[in-house]
């Protein structure tokens, strides 16, 4: 099974694709005025935090997630962590978030003060299962002193962290209205959703703050990079102040009113961003015919899934996977593929396994993240493989 699976691959990306020598996991592509950009920051000397393309930077993100503010920082993992500082998460609270997912969403609570609370995933969605979360704030949970408090730890919890997992929007209705009832602000990791939509609505401004990843592996990118996404104007001010080391200008001298963080994007990354994100529904777009055409590829394999989004949701496919019958098999399949030079991953390991978080509570067993984890591999998916392969049917055409 496992070789025919892998001959499969091997076929789609090197004779339909035409992809030849290593193939990447996820590549960046630049294919548009992000050297224009770029060159003029340099000719200009606005190179730092300061300059015209973090202003344009931020207003595009805005436009693109249909989020009332923007604002642009040194990385993904940065915007976590303002973010949970400035709704005031600190030490004796717990955050929860998914066992499936990447090591910063815990790392940014954890670098708040606050602990890690580690819920269930769903394979239909990879992201939290929010009839499980649902029963673990009804039933090891209690409102003290207008406080939730996990009853296990003793911690309050202070917010709820749901990830769209390689793209695939989470069910934010559901985990929303979860939230609501139970007074929690929900911080959106949408660090690999840029371009998702969950219901016709753009990923990332779908709760109380939101955040993005503009990292070299995402679907467009400032180098490193990353944003918060907000509609409340009195938060994004003040996360936008603690964001620019808590600055206040006072004529010609800087004022600094608290502690602060240096996490503004510079004018550099910005202008790289600007670039692609005149890309971004193109990009969209190629990653999902990409995706789909994994799909029909192992159409004829029933030992074989490729995830496929849920009704309600439009992937931008970050991460094209598909889901093994079991851990030897994707052990399998990850050594081969590799050796034929096709760069497939494994899922992360589950956060409650690393050893910074084994002691860190639980909802419960988180099974369903455990099987997730034992059979999903990534595939190659950088869109730019389907432009390949009609640059080539074109110079044939030609020809």
């Amino acid at each position: 099974m496992t070789r025919r699976a892998i001959e499969t691959l091997e076929s789609y990306l090197r004779d339909e694709l035409r992809a030849q020598g290593q193939i990447a996991l996820h590549e960046p592509w630049f294919r548009g005025n992000e050297w224009r950009y770029v060159r003029e920051c340099i000719d200009t000397g606005w190179v730092s935090t300061a300059g015209s393309f973090v202003d344009r930077f931020e207003t595009a993100i805005a436009a693109a997630t249909d989020a009332a503010h923007a604002i642009a920082t040194v990385n993904g993992t940065a915007a976590l962590h303002l973010a949970l500082h400035g709704l005031g998460v600190g030490r004796g609270d717990a955050v929860i978030c998914p066992a499936l997912t990447f090591v910063a969403t815990a790392n940014a609570i954890a670098q708040c003060g606050a602990t890690p609370l580690f819920v269930d995933s769903r394979s239909d969605s990879l992201g939290i299962d929010p009839d499980k979360l649902g029963s673990f704030l009804t039933h090891a949970c209690d409102r003290t002193a207008g406080a939730l408090v996990h009853r296990g730890s003793g911690l309050r919890v202070a917010a709820i962290l749901p990830v769209h997992i390689f793209g695939h929007p989470v069910d934010m209705d559901a985990i929303g209205a979860l939230a609501r009832g139970f007074g929690l602000p929900v911080i959106e990791d949408a660090t690999e959703a840029l371009g998702s939509r969950y219901r016709d609505r753009p990923c990332g401004a779908l709760g109380t703050v939101g955040v993005l990843s503009f990292n070299g592996n995402k679907i467009a990118t400032t180098g490193g990079g990353g944003a918060i996404l907000c509609n409340d104007a009195a938060l994004a001010e003040k996360l936008r102040h603690l964001g620019t080391t808590a600055r206040r200008d006072d004529g010609y001298q800087h004022v600094h009113d608290q502690i602060g963080f240096n996490y503004r994007m510079p004018n550099l990354n910005a202008a790289l961003g600007c670039a692609q994100l005149e890309s971004l529904d193109e990009f969209v777009a190629l990653k999902r015919r990409l995706a789909h055409g994994y799909i029909d590829a192992f159409a004829n394999q029933p030992d074989i899934a490729v995830f496929a989004e849920q009704p309600w949701a439009r992937s931008n496919y970050w991460l094209s996977a598909v889901l093994l019958p079991d851990r030897a098999a994707r052990d399998a399949f990850l050594a081969d593929s590799n050796a034929r030079g096709i760069a497939t991953r494994p899922c992360w390991r589950l956060l409650c396994d690393l050893p910074m978080y084994r002691d860190a509570p639980r909802a419960d067993a988180l099974d369903g993240a455990h099987d997730i984890e034992a059979r999903l591999v990534n595939l190659p998916s950088s869109p730019q493989l389907l432009a390949q392969q009609t640059a080539v049917a074109a110079a044939s055409a030609i020809r």
